[in-house]
């Protein structure tokens, strides 16, 4: 639903400029509900790097199993969650707008999609199992990443009741105990991935599957410690009614579908670029693992900046507002080429490093390294292409990046990758180069369609 756009106004970055105290207001505001949100993306992604350190040190297979397991887990369970994404514009409008019984009734509908989202989840993560390998997947990875997608699909329930309620939250800007849920979070997942995968304190050692159930009940942390958090806010929520509105579901659904579809391609692509590089060898997958570990931390700065420009110019549209709209948006995409600027700047000069960090094997940090130089290059266009995409939901569009990211990943980089990996012979490294050059334009293309945007919002009467 589209409730901002238009009130005849051209807004343009030059136009803003005129506004430097607001300017000023509008990034200490946005650094506010930012950095909470960046600090759990950061939480969240600790997880996955956990994992993959302590799985290091059982053998680069494992590595591997886990790398190869969480990208088909992720590749479903994250397009789910997509879902969801529209509460961010519907609760974020609503909360502007001073509307609290709307915000609500966008909280309730969205757990009860997220409820429904469950098995198809569950069954989706199994029957992808024997597909593995069909595509050619080593057989030694194969015996250790089936387990881990075993355990890792029990995690799904909780997971998506979890996102439901962190949307919400997030959009009527109750950030903190987001942030300290998920970074909490990390001690749970810690403490089981030492308990399970080594077998301490009386438990088997389960190697790979073991941070999979490690993963699984520090997600059921998360959803209890949210829910408690959502029952405490709202200290009348025993008063909430929490019968389902077809019609408001409808309204998530037209939203969250395109924005669903969205993640699905962007992590659909690196699924596939992983099950491709598994067809190499197990060093090559281990370098991929420690690439992809780490560009995806990286990524997590400018997704939580991203989530922040959804609500903060889903809450200008809300209040009518579209000036202040415009100035949100190109406030996260100044912040989002800030950080990604560092971060690319770190992966240039420090890759071996970074890759010592998850492997002490020589081969395997070497492959790493290859392919974090490559991923530097496209760190500000990752940055733009997200914070544009948060700033474009706000206001309603999910459609458009929906659309991009299709062209950019699947018509462009991965076709050119794999000519470069398999015509070509680079390997690895020539399917990480299509993604680099998928990931420019789409950052590009977004960042002008924010500017056009920007500029002709008017508001629906």
């Amino acid at each position: 639903m589209q409730r901002a756009l238009e009130w005849g106004q051209t807004l343009t970055p030059t136009h803003l400029r005129t506004r430097p105290n607001m300017l000023t207001g509008e990034l200490k505001a946005m650094a506010r509900l930012a950095a909470p949100i960046v600090l759990a993306e950061l939480g969240w992604m600790a997880m996955g790097i956990v994992d993959t350190m302590v799985v290091g040190r059982v053998s680069a297979d494992a590595i591997a199993a886990v790398g190869l397991g969480a990208i088909v887990f992720y590749g479903i369970g994250m397009c789910a969650s997509g879902v969801l994404l529209g509460m961010d514009t519907l609760v974020a409008q609503s909360f502007g707008a001073g509307d609290r019984e709307d915000s609500r009734k966008s909280l309730v509908n969205g757990v009860w999609l997220s409820i429904v989202l469950i098995p198809p989840v569950m069954a989706l993560v199994r029957a992808f199992d024997p597909l593995l390998a069909a595509f050619g997947v080593d057989k030694e990875i194969l015996v250790l990443a089936r387990p881990y997608v075993h355990a890792l699909n029990w995690s799904a329930p909780p997971l998506l009741l979890y996102f439901a309620i962190r949307r919400y939250l997030q959009a009527v800007h109750i950030v903190q105990p987001v942030m300290w849920t998920l970074l909490t979070a990390n001690f749970v997942n810690l403490a089981a991935n030492w308990v399970l995968v080594f077998g301490h304190l009386g438990a088997p050692r389960m190697g790979a599957e073991g941070s999979g159930w490690a993963t699984c009940l520090s997600r059921v942390y998360m959803a209890v410690v949210l829910g408690i958090v959502l029952w405490r806010r709202e200290s009348d929520a025993g008063k909430i009614s929490w019968r389902p509105d077809a019609a408001r579901i409808a309204e998530l659904l037209k939203l969250g579908l395109p924005a669903a579809g969205q993640m699905g391609v962007e992590i659909a692509v690196f699924a596939v670029v992983t099950i491709l590089i598994g067809r190499l060898n197990a060093l090559a997958l281990a370098g991929n693992q420690i690439a992809l570990t780490t560009v995806s931390t990286t990524f997590m700065m400018p997704l939580g900046i991203s989530s922040a420009a959804a609500v903060r110019v889903g809450n200008a549209l809300g209040r009518r507002d579209p000036e202040g709209a415009a100035r949100s948006g190109w406030t996260a995409l100044g912040l989002a080429v800030g950080v990604m600027s560092v971060a690319a700047v770190t992966l240039l000069v420090a890759p071996h490093m970074i890759a010592r960090l998850f492997t002490p094997e020589a081969e395997a940090i070497a492959a790493a390294v290859t392919l974090l130089r490559i991923a530097a290059f496209f760190q500000l266009f990752d940055g733009l292409q997200v914070v544009a995409t948060g700033a474009l939901r706000g206001a309603g569009d999910t459609r458009t990046p929906m659309l991009c990211h299709f062209t950019g990943y699947w018509l462009i980089g991965l076709p050119l990758g794999a000519e470069l990996c398999f015509g070509r012979g680079f390997g690895a490294a020539g399917l990480w180069t299509g993604l680099c050059a998928g990931l420019i334009l789409i950052g590009s293309v977004l960042a002008l369609l924010w500017r056009r945007t920007s500029r002709n919002f008017e508001m629906i009467k």
